[in-house]
């Protein structure tokens, strides 16, 4: 399950988008139009900084703008920035040990099978798709 910090950060992500024509947007502005805490999106916003997915400027005129076109940024990619871990069962989690049964397994193929199912679907729509 998506996490409301990833839900907010593809809200965030996409409101940049949609208003990038301004240059820099003030967060206290995203927050009010998509009815988000400004203490919440001053958490999410440094995650998404970090990974150079935004960049942001303080003071008269400041706020945050994308790093680049939304055409180049996957839902899978800012989902991955704020999410633990997108993995449907804790044996295909990024970095988990593998699973004593993983060779006896009789339903390890069909969580694979939905785990590249997810995968793909998220790194394959994009901002723009959703503007």
């Amino acid at each position: 399950m998506i996490s409301t910090r990833g839900r907010y950060a593809l809200r965030v992500m996409l409101d940049l988008a949609q208003n990038q024509g301004e240059g820099y947007v003030p967060m206290k502005d995203v927050a009010l139009r998509q009815n988000l805490s400004l203490k919440y999106l001053e958490q999410i916003l440094p995650l998404l900084k970090q990974k150079n997915m935004v960049v942001g400027i303080q003071g008269k005129g400041g706020g945050y703008r994308l790093t680049r076109e939304p055409k180049g940024y996957a839902i899978g990619e800012i989902l991955r920035v704020t999410e633990k871990e997108l993995a449907p069962v804790s044996c295909l989690a990024e970095g988990a040990e593998e699973c004593a049964l993983k060779s006896t397994c009789k339903t390890i193929g069909f969580w694979e099978g939905l785990n590249d199912v997810i995968n793909e679907y998220m790194d394959s729509k994009t901002l723009e798709d959703l503007m």
